[in-house]
């Protein structure tokens, strides 16, 4: 018997493929000075990726990966400044899309 019980910790992460669509994005926004910083937390249950416009203030979105809601309405969530859920879905790159500010064009 060990004096201390040995815990797994499993930690919820953002794969290979995931950070790269999620990088993409953030890399075209630094390019047009929207966005300047980042942090990557991981946690038992879900992985955030916050984006920020100075690494002092709050973040502007929130990109969540929650596995437990797979099922019921899509394992990846952005979320704004103030708490509301822009998107959510299964598929990462349809959810990412309501980041994308690309020029539009209109016609009166």
């Amino acid at each position: 018997m060990t004096p201390f019980p040995t815990q797994t910790t499993t930690q919820t992460t953002f794969d290979r493929r995931e950070l790269s669509e999620i990088l993409n994005i953030y890399g075209r926004m630094v390019a047009a000075g929207e966005w300047r910083d980042y942090a990557i937390d991981f946690h038992r249950d879900k992985a955030v990726f916050s984006i920020f416009r100075r690494a002092s203030e709050v973040p502007l979105y929130r990109i969540e990966k929650n596995p437990a809601l797979t099922r019921k309405q899509g394992a990846y969530s952005v979320i704004a400044a103030t708490g509301l859920i822009l998107k959510r879905g299964p598929d990462l790159a349809r959810v990412l899309r309501v980041l994308d500010k690309s020029l539009k064009l209109v016609v009166s």
